[in-house]
């Protein structure tokens, strides 16, 4: 008779039990550190020369071929003419995404402001009183 197949870790020693945890998951004693919440309020970041590009491809695309319903294909389409088109014909597009990133940092700017000012200048004024320090009223009974 034949034994089977398939051969179960038990009898293994436990650093090779080890061995095969971090094979399968990496380091098993790191920790994955979890992600900030995105703000909603936050501008939103701007898109680069070759997005801008696709924006307007995508309109012609549709007016040249207006059956095609497939995403992938205007994706693939305007990929190879992004790569066939020369430096000076992308010089608008990503002249036109410089804009929008300017635009955004300063919409990012004022952001920050509003969402730190607003806390900080608060505190600035309050700055020079201890906030541990009790204030009795005349004619307390708990004055020391």
């Amino acid at each position: 008779m034949r034994k089977p197949a398939f051969t179960s870790i038990a009898h293994k020693k436990p650093e090779a039990q080890l061995q095969v945890a971090k094979k399968r998951n990496g380091n098993p004693n790191v920790v994955k550190e979890k992600s900030k919440k995105k703000d909603s309020g936050a501008p939103k970041r701007p898109a680069g020369a070759f997005f801008v590009f696709m924006e307007e491809f995508r309109k012609t695309y549709k007016e040249n071929f207006p059956d095609n319903k497939s995403i992938s294909a205007v994706g693939k389409a305007g990929g190879e003419k992004w790569k066939s088109m020369t430096d000076s014909e992308k010089a608008p597009y990503f002249a036109k995404a410089a804009n929008r990133k300017a635009e955004y940092e300063k919409a990012l700017e004022s952001y920050n402001q509003k969402a730190n000012g607003a806390g900080e200048g608060a505190k600035e004024d309050d700055s020079d009183r201890s906030t541990s320090e009790v204030h009795y009223e005349e004619g307390d009974e708990n004055e020391p």
